[in-house]
């Protein structure tokens, strides 16, 4: 074992140096039972609820200090290295109340309380992001990760749209990235794990690509860990043994967006939010998709190179990677390989990656001029759910016959998978009422689709068929449907 250092970061004010306490210890573990402070909450423990809510501070590529709400339930200790964590109490002043929480007051946003303080937080994300008001639409996505059962959030938005009308009193960022700027090294970290026999687990943060490939080679049996809000929760909920882990989080060519002769060039270790934001920006029908992608502050954690890596068949990233046809960038001390991310998946959570390999990067190529593209989430809550099927639908138009077809759905098998009979019924065809229906007969032979506690089999079948009418209705040569027209979501 290489010479190791506790965990060093800012909160309250000043560098706190962290050592002996378990890997994975959570940040909310860590705030309510050694830093004292109860203003976080634990609500469900998996990053749905936002009672946990803290803002994370780190240094961008400009040695500037940007912020963003986090859910502390599910983020490990070692993982704030380097970095600065907000909570509730950094807000306002013993005298008076900064306008995120001042607004909640005045707007009555807060009744039993126990919310209260993950609102807050991310209101005053919000708050720091923002030059103006937002919409009221633009604060409830804000507020998608944070629930209240007992006020209502009519008054919430209330607070949140009250609060950009007060003397403005942001965050003094100067101080915090001061200090930051002496914690940027090379975290290599080591504590006992009493419920393990007290074994010795390690934590690793490595800032290059290269170091983190002789690491994945010196211990293969290491869990690699991105975001954690997935792996958090095998911790919380499944007691499970992580042993020794590898943090991509601080290597930065893995958190690099570029453009280059091949596509888009997203690291793995981007955040979800980034990351499709990037998207957004080659295909814009991707929004909604982005939007109701999990809620900000999983947004802010996760990254797609996890979501791709992790390999659920119910994840949102992989169909609409697969559909825009990208590949996946394999990466360890042996060198570099890619393929196609449809090749990637082999069965149920099983994949071709070696074991001592990482996903290094996503690539996407260029969009074609006479592409259509369409993202379908169906789930039972609209914000913040787990789909029943994700549909990500691309269609290449010759004139009106369609040149190439990408259908890729989530939910619907062991894997994120083409509907490769479905594409051919289309392939050479004029897009017509007709094709559509041959392409929705040809889909049964594509699927046979489980039942669990999202959806039946018939169920899933059923709406299958119903995104590629819907695919037809919005693309047709003749009066394609506008959104507004086949969304209630749509305004």
């Amino acid at each position: 074992m290489k010479e190791t250092r506790p965990i060093r970061f800012h909160h309250r004010g000043q560098i706190r140096t962290v050592e002996a306490l378990p890997t994975t210890t959570t940040v909310l573990q860590y705030l309510r039972e050694h830093a004292h402070c109860t203003g976080t909450k634990e609500g469900c423990a998996e990053g749905d609820c936002g009672a946990c809510t803290v803002l994370v501070g780190e240094l961008d590529a400009a040695g500037e200090l940007q912020l963003s709400n986090v859910n502390s339930c599910t983020q490990f200790l070692p993982t704030l290295d380097g970095r600065a964590l907000l909570t509730v109490e950094d807000l306002g002043s013993s005298s008076a109340m900064n306008p995120a929480q001042q607004a909640m007051v005045e707007c009555h946003g807060s009744q039993c309380g126990f919310c209260t303080p993950g609102f807050v937080m991310s209101l005053q994300a919000c708050y720091e992001s923002c030059d103006k008001a937002p919409s009221r639409q633009e604060l409830a996505d804000a507020l998608s990760g944070n629930l209240c059962r007992c006020t209502g959030y009519r008054p919430i938005l209330d607070a949140g749209q009250r609060m950009f009308e007060l003397p403005v009193q942001r965050i003094d960022r100067a101080p915090i990235a001061e200090a930051l700027r002496g914690l940027q090294e090379p975290l290599h970290y080591a504590a006992v794990n009493p419920a393990f026999n007290d074994r010795i687990d390690q934590f690793m943060a490595p800032q290059t690509v290269a170091r983190l490939a002789e690491l994945r080679s010196a211990y293969p049996k290491a869990r690699l860990l991105a975001g954690s809000t997935d792996i958090g929760l095998w911790v919380n909920k499944q007691f499970r043994d992580l042993g020794d882990l590898i943090y991509t989080g601080r290597v930065a060519e893995l958190r690099e967006i570029r453009e280059g002769a091949d596509g888009l060039w997203i690291g793995a270790a981007v955040t979800l939010e980034d990351a499709w934001a990037a998207l957004c920006n080659i295909e814009p029908h991707l929004r909604e998709l982005w939007l109701r992608f999990a809620s900000p502050p999983v947004r802010h954690a996760g990254t797609l190179g996890g979501n791709v890596a992790n390999g659920s068949p119910i994840g949102d990233g992989p169909p609409a990677l697969i559909a825009l046809g990208a590949e996946i960038v394999l990466r360890s001390v042996r060198g570099q390989r890619r393929m196609g991310l449809e090749d990637f998946y082999l069965d149920y959570m099983e994949n071709a990656m070696a074991p001592d390999e990482f996903v290094e990067a996503l690539v996407v190529p260029a969009k074609p001029a006479n592409r259509q593209t369409r993202a379908y989430k169906i789930a039972k809550r609209y914000d913040s759910d787990i789909s029943a099927v994700c549909a990500v639908l691309t269609l290449d138009f010759d004139g009106t016959k369609v040149q190439a077809a990408r259908f890729a759905f989530g939910g619907m098998a062991a894997t994120v998978k083409r509907a490769a009979k479905t594409e051919a019924a289309v392939v050479g065809q004029a897009w017509t009422e007709a094709t559509m229906a041959a392409a929705v007969a040809a889909l049964a032979q594509d699927f046979t689709p489980l039942s669990d506690m999202r959806a039946s089999s018939g169920y899933r079948a059923r709406v299958a068929g119903s995104l590629l009418k819907r695919l037809w209705l919005e693309t047709r040569a003749d009066a394609p449907l506008s959104a507004t027209q086949v969304s209630v979501w749509q305004a």
